[in-house]
């Protein structure tokens, strides 16, 4: 691990939270754009409209030098040239060499994410040619001297303020803050650079490889300037944009302003195929291929489906990061989840390091991606590259590699710590003050006490008592309700009794892996996938019950992909995936329990808050909000109810506190603001981050988890 680099990317993100107006800006966007997107999805069926454009791209991924050879043939025989640039050096030559061949010294660019990627404008620079930006959040930036902080809003981190300042330096005279005026003064410097340009360079949103088209979608229209009035016209396409068909792109072009920015459709939409008339002379159009790292993408079988992205920008609009601190800090050229992944393969892996450490992994990202990539997949396998190459870090490696991995010595560890932390915690059970240099754990938030005996100790004791049972099933605990909340596990066994479950509880179980999993320690991670499918399945249950998301996530989904090269364990580990079921979703779905539940009397007002992965992962959203309306609770949604609370684990103890911290004030307040004496979660990890915000800044809001509560109602009821 490269320390030096982490604490100057820590000390960037604590320069961007010490800027208010950043976090505002991008919430207020966040918001409107989830507006904007349900309306426009109305009636529309997005899955189905993401599974065809996933199966186009992969057509493409699949077939590259076909299509690539296609698009040549047909683009060359409609009058282009067209060169293929293996590099960002080779794109940069050929087109900074052509300027200077044809006496280029002005250029005019519509924006072009790919020649952000290239530096193509220093290239440009050095050789003496001007660069005039027209996109106008890209004129914004260039006058800034930055680089865009979004794919498509490149200004949105600035403020109309801000930008009547650079406006005024521009011109030379005062410039008022006001949004129309500022247009028409971008308008009115802008112009005259396209009719003095020598060369136009543009982008591509797609390239059709059947006709050798072009297709640019864009809201202002100065793309078909830059296109049209030079005679010279470079087009720098990635060759990520291509697409079979006229079909495909139509298809495609339907779905990406929808997903970008919320709109039916942009203002223009260009097709450019072959050269045109311009005045006396032809057009020259000219375009560069840029593969810069894309074929190696394609090469990996964990990343490849990466390049189906269609460069909406979405995974950054959702992006509780990125809402935090920004795209400058949460980006190197790319920003966001798909930043992250093209940064590895454009840029190597070294520039994407921190930014891979940075995601702190709601899947956010892939519930909206339009081209269905399960970007926080990728990134997990990014991380265990990184693991491989720069090491995990001593304490973690120490603790995954030594301790996990053995249950007994883990175990052992956890109620030495009960002990020791006994003069620091309170009668119930919190600790609110660590000293020393474990002093910051608690500074936002205060912890639950380790419980002194766990529920693997109390199992025993615990009476069932249930004739003819409808299921059998085992309690997969995961670590946070074995050791932190061993009565949530007791609540469960009572609640299924009730319904006629018998539960058991295999002590061999042990972390799911996902600590080790998400910190690149893919090797722990196998080794406790062996002893969990072991164990779980030794009384062959009839399904799995699990009260936390993450452990759910980890059954489904990680472990048949960490065992795959046993034949056994994988089979065992897929028979395991399919009977594991989140706790209120086996309540609500398989026993049809809403029914059964006996009706508050006094119905207290709760909120809800959607765990990230139990909703994006598993999910199940509609099921506990069934259940505690069937229980006579007043359910009041909150603002953003399925926005991440900020926990991800060790991200929020070690990795990035600071980052954590703003995004649960967040959720604090959209709990505060529902009204609610109560916010109920399914996730015990979001247990600890709500129930410890709220304690830690003296709030009456009661946290606890969907199956405490139900349990809890059934005790008033029997009293």
């Amino acid at each position: 691990m490269n320390k030096a680099r982490t604490r100057h990317y820590r000390d960037r993100i604590r320069q961007a939270l010490a800027v208010p107006r950043l976090q505002d800006t991008l919430h207020r966007f966040a918001d409107a754009y989830l507006q904007s997107r349900d309306k426009v999805f109305a009636g529309l069926d997005f899955e189905q409209m993401r599974l065809e454009v996933a199966a186009s791209k992969d057509r493409v991924i699949e077939q590259p030098e076909f299509f690539q050879e296609e698009f040549i043939r047909a683009a060359t025989a409609a009058g282009a040239k067209v060169f293929r640039a293996a590099t960002a050096a080779e794109a940069n030559a050929y087109i900074v060499e052509l300027a200077k061949a044809r006496g280029v010294r002005q250029v005019v660019k519509s924006k072009s994410m790919a020649s952000e990627e290239i530096h193509l404008n220093a290239a440009l620079s050095q050789e003496g040619i001007r660069t005039v930006e027209t996109d106008l959040g890209e004129w914004i930036v260039q006058l800034a001297g930055q680089r865009p902080s979004h794919m498509v809003m490149p200004a949105i981190h600035m403020v109309k303020e801000e930008v009547a300042e650079l406006f005024s330096l521009a011109t030379g005279r005062h410039e008022a803050a006001d949004i129309p005026h500022l247009v028409q003064v971008a308008r009115e410097q802008l112009r005259q650079a396209y009719l003095d340009a020598d060369m136009g360079i543009s982008g591509a949103n797609l390239a059709v490889a059947e006709t050798g088209a072009l297709v640019l979608v864009t809201n202002e229209g100065n793309a078909r300037l830059v296109t049209t009035l030079p005679k010279i016209h470079v087009a720098l396409v990635g060759i990520e944009k291509l697409v079979p068909t006229l079909e495909d792109a139509t298809r495609i072009i339907s779905l990406l302003p929808k997903n970008a920015t919320g709109q039916q459709m942009t203002s223009y939409v260009t097709w450019i195929r072959g050269a045109v008339p311009c005045a006396e002379a032809d057009k020259e159009l000219h375009i560069v291929l840029l593969d810069n790292g894309r074929s190696r993408l394609a090469e990996s079988p964990a990343c490849r489906s990466a390049l189906r992205c269609i460069k909406c920008g979405a995974c950054a609009n959702v992006c509780p990061v990125y809402q935090t601190v920004g795209g400058h800090v949460f980006g190197h050229i790319y920003i966001s989840a798909i930043g992250i992944i093209l940064t590895a393969f454009n840029h190597g892996l070294e520039q994407a390091a921190e930014l891979i450490r940075a995601c702190i992994g709601c899947r956010a990202c892939v519930a909206v991606c339009p081209s269905n990539i399960d970007l926080e997949a990728i990134i997990l396998h990014l991380r265990e590259q990184i693991g491989r190459s720069e090491g995990i870090g001593t304490a973690r490696s120490l603790v995954f590699r030594r301790v996990m991995r053995n249950r007994t010595l883990f175990h052992s560890l956890l109620r030495a710590a009960s002990l020791l932390q006994k003069p620091l915690t309170d009668a119930d059970r919190t600790i609110r003050h660590l000293p020393l240099f474990f002093a910051p754990l608690t500074e936002w938030r205060s912890l639950p006490a380790i419980a002194e005996r766990p529920l693997r100790s109390q199992w025993q004791e615990i009476r069932q008592e249930v004739s003819n049972p409808r299921y059998r099933v085992t309690l997969f605990a995961g670590c946070a309700n074995d050791f932190l909340y061993p009565e949530l596990g007791i609540d469960l066994v009572r609640l299924l009794n009730r319904l006629g479950v018998v539960v058991s509880f295999p002590t061999e179980q042990n972390c799911c892996g996902i600590p080790a999993l998400y910190s690149g320690d893919r090797e722990t991670a196998v080794e406790l996938a062996r002893q969990n499918v072991t164990a779980l399945l030794a009384d062959n249950p009839d399904f799995v019950v699990t009260t936390c998301p993450t452990c759910s996530m980890a059954l489904q989904r990680n472990f048949a992909e960490e065992l795959r090269d046993d034949p056994h364990l994988a089979s065992q580990a897929a028979r395991l995936a399919s009977i594991t079921v989140d706790a209120a979703a086996f309540i609500a779905d398989r026993l049809n329990a809403a029914a059964q539940l006996p009706a508050s009397s006094d119905p207290v007002k709760i909120t809800y808050h959607d765990a990230c992965h139990l909703k994006r992962g598993a999910g199940v959203w509609q099921q506990p909000r069934t259940l505690l309306q069937a229980a006579g609770f007043q359910l009041t949604e909150m603002a953003h109810a399925d926005r991440c609370c900020g926990f991800g684990g060790a991200y929020s103890f070690s990795s990035h506190p600071d980052i954590a911290r703003s995004i649960l004030n967040d959720k604090l307040a959209d709990i505060e603001a529902s009204g609610a004496a109560c916010v109920a979660t399914d996730c015990p990890g979001c247990l600890l981050q709500l129930r410890g915000g709220l304690t830690k800044k003296g709030s009456t809001v009661r946290a606890a988890h969907t199956i405490q509560i139900l349990a809890q109602q059934l005790d008033s009821k029997k009293s």
